[in-house]
């Protein structure tokens, strides 16, 4: 890892049929974007295919831009058991593409991410992307609004400062599985 004051952020909001990333360079305090997309996964059939296109993609991206630590968007408790559960195996194997990189993992509740972009924890979708745009000068929005929410994870995550009030750091497999035994075998 640089240092506090010089380093490359990932952010990723988990989906399995699109998952969104965007990537941050901070230097000093300041930010700036180095890109944002998203990963389409609804012409996968299975789920474990997904899961193996996350994983890939997640690896290639912490490689490609050398990513220092990443931040998530953790999924939030829905109605839908089955939703909940593809979407926390998502999350867990583009954790995992970290975890396999030695880098740090924070994650963020969804309402901890719109109040630190917007200081509103019910802001909307659109309303992050606009005020992203306007603090990162960004040009043009992606078409899907889920590249900008995982940018949001990587801004949120700097606007913590590296400290993990709202957020879990994980250094590594040994402290992510002392923290949830229940997920290990």
């Amino acid at each position: 890892m640089k240092s506090k004051t010089d380093r490359i952020i990932l952010g990723i909001d988990p989906g399995t049929t699109i998952m969104g990333y965007g990537l941050i360079h901070v230097k000093g305090n300041k930010m700036e974007m180095i890109t944002m997309g998203v990963l389409h996964l609804s012409k996968l059939n299975s789920h474990a295919d997904k899961l193996k296109r996350i994983f890939e993609r997640t690896l290639a991206l912490i490689d490609q831009y050398k990513a220092d630590e990443m931040a998530l968007e953790a999924p939030f408790f829905g109605k839908n058991v089955q939703s909940m559960l593809k979407l926390g195996r998502a999350q867990g194997v583009a954790m995992a593409a970290g975890l396999y990189r030695d880098i740090p993992i924070f994650e963020y509740a969804p309402k901890k991410i719109k109040m630190s972009i917007t200081g509103q924890g019910t802001a909307s979708k659109e309303q992050v992307a606009a005020m992203l745009k306007s603090l990162l000068k960004i040009n043009e929005m992606p078409k899907h609004l889920d590249a900008s929410d995982g940018l949001a994870a990587a801004v949120c995550h700097y606007f913590q400062n590296g400290k993990i009030s709202g957020g879990k750091s994980y250094s590594g497999w040994s402290s992510f599985l002392k923290d949830n035994p229940d997920r290990l075998g």
